[in-house]
């Protein structure tokens, strides 16, 4: 029996797909069940997965810092 031939197994290059697509959108009940899965058996993959949290929390805080800073642009706008 292949593995492939397991509705629930997914290759890392399909959980890798599916850690991004996690990003935009809500994963299906199969989908989740089968990353969770995979991410259980696969070495690689939840190093992936951290590194993808990582720069989500890092966008995050990036976000927030830019919107403290003013440009140079918006300073001579800025009534005295």
């Amino acid at each position: 029996m292949k593995l492939q031939s397991l509705p629930l197994m997914r290759t890392c290059k399909q959980a890798a797909a599916l850690l991004v697509a996690r990003e935009d959108r809500a994963l299906s009940l199969s989908d989740t069940v089968a990353l969770r899965l995979h991410l259980l058996a696969c070495k690689a993959c939840p190093q992936f997965e951290n590194q993808l949290i990582t720069m989500r929390l890092a966008m995050g805080r990036w976000r927030n810092y830019a919107g403290e800073a003013t440009s140079p642009d918006t300073q001579d706008l800025k009534p005295d």
